[in-house]
């Protein structure tokens, strides 16, 4: 309560964003009222008994709904303009895809035939509710279980490709955020020459890790596997939220389960891999493309926030976004980045 109190006043001390001034907000998720939730789920013939919980997500709006018959369902809105109906229609078929090979993820719901659904203006899916606890990733039978699992799910995601939903690249993650940031007069003035010099370093070095690494395969990813996207039972692992699914180098799945000093980083990896090749190949030479991942994911995630700036959301969030400490941090972040690109893999 104290932090929140805090963030609160940080708010409003701190300067906004300039980009924020300049043209009016736009408010996506403005209409979407609990009246507007409680009857789309109802007009698909699920009855709702008035019990509504918002969860943790800024990209899309994410509820718990209660319904009268005592289960509980998860409805995501989808963002506007985000994705094309085609691409999330694609995310859709392959979570049914491995659903379907019994792999534990969590597929939308069908009703009539259909995954996707459209009412009063928004786009939007059921869930089945998943509960389930954080993963302890320091166990090493964790982390060999969670590689069996992303080795099937990356078997399965390498028998077709995605043609709607974009590729996980330099251009996409790197390029193109780098060139939003600068032209969007996102930077104060005083740090604009040293970020923008040392985000082109930085992706210089992202450049020549693709370069070692050569010609890897593209396939069907998570895309966002990080320890939040899991939920651990008795009976293993759930892999939910497919949202940013995309296509890419399997490494891009596996390494944000990666923690600790290198010492303790390469043990995980050994325990991941273990598992992983149990039911597909992995090829070592992506190990060059970790720290460029991890590159290219902090260049992106600065034009996400940026991107996303003028819905209220957002500035309650990140109240130190767009500040003079937050780009001076970025700026170190990629200078380390640097050499770390440089040095060699793990294995």
């Amino acid at each position: 309560m104290v932090w929140a109190c805090s963030a609160r006043v940080t708010l409003e001390l701190l300067p906004l964003p300039r980009p924020l001034l300049k043209k009016p907000p736009v408010l996506p998720y403005a209409g979407l009222t609990p009246d507007v939730i409680l009857n789309a789920v109802d007009e698909l013939g699920m009855r709702c008994d008035g019990r509504l919980l918002q969860l943790n997500s800024f990209e899309n709006r994410v509820y718990q709904i209660g319904l009268e018959d005592d289960r509980q369902v998860v409805a995501k809105f989808y963002r506007p303009e985000r994705w094309s109906d085609a691409a999330i229609l694609e995310e859709h078929a392959f979570t049914h895809e491995l659903a379907g090979s019994e792999i534990p993820v969590v597929p939308p719901l069908p009703f009539n035939g259909r995954t996707l659904h459209h009412s009063a203006g928004h786009r939007f899916a059921l869930f089945a509710r998943q509960g389930g606890r954080a993963p302890e990733l320091e166990r090493e039978e964790t982390l060999e279980w969670l590689g069996r699992f992303l080795g099937r799910i990356h078997a399965v995601g390498a028998c077709s490709n995605y043609q709607a939903r974009p590729s996980l690249d330099i251009q996409s993650f790197g390029i193109e955020p780098r060139d939003f940031l600068v032209a969007g007069d996102w930077l104060p003035l005083e740090l604009r020459p040293a970020w923008t010099s040392v985000a082109d370093q930085a992706l210089d070095g992202v450049s020549h890790a693709y370069q070692r690494a050569g010609r890897v395969q593209v396939l069907r990813l998570h895309g966002d596997c990080h320890p939040g996207n899991l939920l651990w039972t008795d009976d293993g692992p759930h892999f939910v939220d497919f949202d940013d699914s995309r296509k890419g180098p399997a490494v891009q799945d596996l390494w944000m389960l990666l923690s600790g000093d290198e010492v303790d980083a390469r043990s995980q990896l050994q325990a991941l891999l273990r598992g992983y090749e149990t039911f597909h190949k992995f090829d070592d030479c992506e190990l060059q493309l970790v720290e460029a991942l991890r590159t290219l994911r902090l260049i992106h995630y600065s034009a996400w926030i940026a991107r996303r700036w003028t819905d209220p959301a957002f500035p309650a969030a990140f109240p130190w976004f767009g500040t003079q400490r937050y780009w001076q941090d970025r700026i170190l972040e990629l200078r380390e980045q640097v050499p770390l690109m440089q040095e060699p893999p793990l294995i």
